[in-house]
């Protein structure tokens, strides 16, 4: 077990990206709630304030501001001591109080109960959320240090808590972009959910690891030089594996881990976006690419704000490299996602102006719940716009949507407008006329048909996916009376 991180630890670790900053506020709330739980003890027989000191530091990881920072030491205080929130308001501020009110709505909530519980607590949960994002932050940290240390509990428990994590946590903080936190959470959830498959792959991951060690050494031997030699200042890295996706993809494919294509994984970290695609040249022109690898999430970023080029090589030892292109900035947001954009939003650096797009999917839920009355249809809906797993379809215009796997032409027509969704008539994909249960693939061109008195049917709603294409279906068939 790591020693936890003491006060002068993490003021260190705090001033390390904050220097000019005040601490006075995450020194009293340190003292604050190590006295708050002086006599409590963790489950691991540990005292209870260690938790909260690793939560600090899980938050300055993602380079949080201090009134977080004071809410994350702060989270189990009003929950678990004599502590009220009037207390935290009058001692502190109504910031820190609203945050730490806010995980502890959140830590009340079951989610592995009724369909109709599930799906109210999700509502509470994505509330709590749109008030300030920084909530679902703290609790992300909080759930990860639970996860560290789950030895403790019995297997039943274990268990439990695993299942929440992976089927809750793990896809939210995904589409909040943070992947550290997200492969971390999926790993140890996958370690207590399947302990004998986790020990296996484990196991053979590293050995292969260490096998593979002199062919990336090889590869970025040919790689550095070629970037050295085009004047680019980039840095490479490689990628760790993530050992629940391996297992996802031998369950999904009924293939054994000796199966799986042996691939490297290489990031190549620039200053700017046109070095990014002069680094994508210098690659194609020293390795043989894949066809049909290339993607470009710089171009079309992910719902999630993720930014990369990926494309797969072939290295002169015949080994197969999926590379990674991406800057700097770009890296940040994909390891740290909707955290490393709330410090703009404080207005400490420049302002992010797109901040509240990064997270009006949620508000979006929050409007469009009212309208997915079904409980099922809720959680199918939510399960679906959380998955990641996207299509890149254009229109005649060549401007690109992006929608989740599955999604049909009825999606896309609510997609670009509610007037052309509800005008809808039919759809050519390709310059061909299809059926409304198509379903779409990246680089698909989409021509929506419509007709000025065209309206919603019911049976729409059996070929919409997505849930805003629902709820303009179901808001409009209900205008005109139809019970539904």
């Amino acid at each position: 077990m790591d020693q936890a991180p003491d006060l002068q630890t993490l003021l260190h670790k705090f001033k390390e990206y904050n220097p000019n900053q005040d601490t006075s506020l995450i020194e009293k709330a340190y003292h604050f709630a190590e006295k708050a739980h002086a006599s409590q003890k963790r489950e691991t027989g540990e005292p209870y304030f260690i938790h909260c000191q690793f939560v600090a530091s899980i938050l300055m990881d993602f380079n949080l501001d201090a009134d977080t920072i004071c809410a994350g030491l702060l989270h189990d205080t009003v929950e678990d001591t004599s502590i009220t929130l009037e207390d935290l308001r009058k001692e502190f501020n109504p910031q820190i109080a609203h945050m730490v009110q806010g995980v502890t709505k959140i830590s009340d909530l079951q989610f592995s109960s009724t369909d109709e519980e599930t799906v109210e607590n999700w509502r509470k949960m994505l509330v709590a959320v749109a008030e300030d994002v920084r909530v679902i932050l703290i609790k992300l940290a909080d759930r990860t240090h639970n996860m560290r240390t789950l030895d403790a509990l019995p297997p039943e428990r274990q268990k439990l808590k695993a299942y929440e994590t992976i089927s809750l946590y793990a896809p939210l903080a995904q589409r909040l972009g943070m992947f550290t936190i997200k492969t971390d959470l999926e790993d140890l959830s996958f370690k207590y959910l399947h302990p004998a498959e986790y020990t296996q792959l484990k196991k053979e991951v590293e050995a292969r690891t260490a096998d593979r060690q002199a062919a990336l050494e090889h590869f970025k031997a040919h790689l550095e030089p070629a970037l050295k030699n085009a004047q680019l200042d980039s840095r490479i890295l490689a990628r760790a594996k993530n050992y629940y996706s391996i297992y996802r993809k031998m369950q999904s494919q009924h293939l054994s881990f000796a199966e799986i294509q042996d691939s490297l994984g290489v990031r190549i970290i620039t200053k700017t976006v046109q070095d990014c695609y002069r680094a994508l040249g210098v690659v194609h022109s020293v390795f043989k690419p894949i066809a049909g690898t290339f993607t470009d999430y710089i171009a079309t970023p992910k719902a999630n704000m993720y930014q990369s080029i990926h494309t797969t090589v072939v290295s002169p030892d015949g080994d197969i490299i999926e590379l990674q292109i991406r800057t700097e900035e770009m890296h940040r947001t994909c390891e740290y996602g909707i955290a490393a954009h709330w410090r703009y939003k404080t207005g400490n650096t420049k302002q992010d102006k797109n901040f509240d797009e990064k997270i009006n999917w949620i508000r979006r839920w929050i409007e469009w719940q009212q309208d997915l009355t079904a409980p099922r249809e809720f959680l199918e809906g939510f399960k679906t716009d959380v998955n990641l797993q996207q299509v890149f379809v254009f229109t005649p215009r060549a401007d690109v949507k992006s929608l989740p796997v599955g999604s049909t032409p009825i999606d896309f027509a609510y997609a670009i407008h509610t007037d052309i969704g509800n005008r809808y008539v039919g759809a050519k994909v390709n310059n061909r006329m299809v059926r409304m249960d198509y379903e779409f693939k990246t680089g698909d061109v989409c021509e929506i048909i419509t007709r000025k008195n065209g309206e919603p049917k019911q049976d729409w709603l059996t070929f919409a996916k997505t849930a805003a294409a629902r709820s303009h279906i179901k808001r409009f068939l209900r205008s005109k009376g139809i019970q539904l």
